[in-house]
């Protein structure tokens, strides 16, 4: 049953209701870009009829209107991209208009009271779960739109991937007639000048197919997983790359301890020491740094994994880029396909192991982690 005070505080509201929705409209924030702001009328209205007909609902009616109520409009302000500062000015200058009527009522605060702790209810209620609900709101737009880019992303990737897949055995197979000639003409004429050097180059060309054929992620038929030594990589790869290191004057220290046996597949290990260390001839050379040189150091880890690392004493990579190089497509040179790194951390995740890259003004390390296997992975 209302209380005499409490019919007339109602009568009042009801006979200056659009008196109070003006003099709120009037003083409120609302945003030109907002697409909502047309529904802000509305929702005020919505919540102006709450506070109206709150004496006729048991509290557990009144937080379920006012949370479907709050639920709705913070949705609204999600979407509209609104600072949830002027939302929350809004719902107060509404708060403060209703006071303002009250203290016109010629009413004793005291007898007002307990109708003024309802509508102070009503009001944080409001706030409370809008607010809260916003903010989830907000987390859930971030979320779906990071999850649309990460597709995107993906789809790019896979459609370069099955675009690389579909013309790779093209560029390959004219590429291993050239590679056989040039054996023959070796055997013909072993004296002859820069058979070597054009030997060298196609399998240049042949690791950087690789490396986009990589992409695809998907296994070769035919191929299979199989044991190899680390050091004796290690030594291919510097043989390959031998006459880039003679080139650049770059210096090679190797400190890596007895032969370590991995299980995988070394074709894919082998461009991943080349890509990482030519690199870092590159980098050596391009800046010109004087007695340039790359370490290459290994060490077993509790007896499960090789820890193997690749120094140079090159530039710092800048802190703001260490965190992206080794993402798909991120490169520094102007000729660079922003691959080579992806590729690698690819192989090394395949292989169950970790690639990490620490820089400072005196040495960048890549660092590879895989596991000693004597079994499949």
């Amino acid at each position: 049953m209302l209380s005499e005070v409490q019919m007339e505080l109602l009568d009042l509201f009801d006979k200056k209701r659009d008196d109070l929705i003006r003099e709120w409209e009037s003083t409120i924030i609302i945003s030109n870009g907002d697409p909502y702001k047309e529904k802000i009328r509305e929702n005020g209205i919505a919540l102006f009829n709450i506070i109206l007909t709150m004496h006729k609902m048991s509290e557990e009616e009144l937080l379920a209107i006012i949370q479907k109520s709050a639920h709705e409009i913070s949705e609204e302000r999600a979407l509209a991209n609104i600072n949830i500062g002027d939302f929350v000015y809004n719902v107060n200058l509404g708060r403060t208009v209703m006071y303002s009527y009250l203290s016109r009522a010629g009413l004793q605060w005291a007898d007002l009271q307990e109708s003024i702790n309802k509508i102070n209810f009503c009001f944080d209620k409001f706030l409370y779960y809008a607010v809260t609900h916003y903010t989830e709101a907000k987390n859930k737009i971030i979320e779906e739109k990071t999850m649309f880019i990460d597709s995107t992303h993906q789809d790019r990737l896979t459609l370069l991937g099955q675009m690389t897949s579909s013309f790779i055995h093209e560029f390959r197979n004219p590429l291993t007639s050239i590679q056989g000639f040039i054996q023959l003409l070796k055997a013909d004429h072993p004296n002859m000048k820069y058979l070597e050097i054009i030997s060298s180059e196609l399998e240049q060309l042949n690791f950087r197919i690789s490396q986009f054929l990589l992409l695809s992620k998907k296994e070769l038929i035919g191929k299979e997983k199989e044991q190899f030594q680390l050091n004796k990589l290690i030594d291919e790869v510097l043989n390959f790359l031998y006459p880039s290191i003679l080139d650049g004057k770059v210096k090679i220290k190797k400190e890596i301890v007895d032969e370590i046996t991995l299980y995988g597949y070394a074709d894919e290990m082998r461009q991943v020491l080349i890509n990482i260390i030519f690199n870092a001839i590159d980098v050596l050379n391009h800046h010109r740094i004087p007695n340039p040189i790359i370490e290459i150091k290994s060490c077993i880890e509790n007896q499960k994994h090789v820890i193997l690392s690749i120094s140079n004493n090159g530039p710092m990579i800048p802190a703001e880029l260490s965190k992206t190089i080794f993402e798909p497509f991120f490169t520094t040179k102007k000729l660079g396909t922003g691959l080579g790194l992806f590729v690698c951390n690819e192989i090394i995740e395949k292989h169950k192991g970790e690639l990490t890259c620490l820089s400072t003004p005196d040495i960048t390390i890549f660092t590879i982690k895989l596991p000693i296997a004597a079994s499949p992975l």
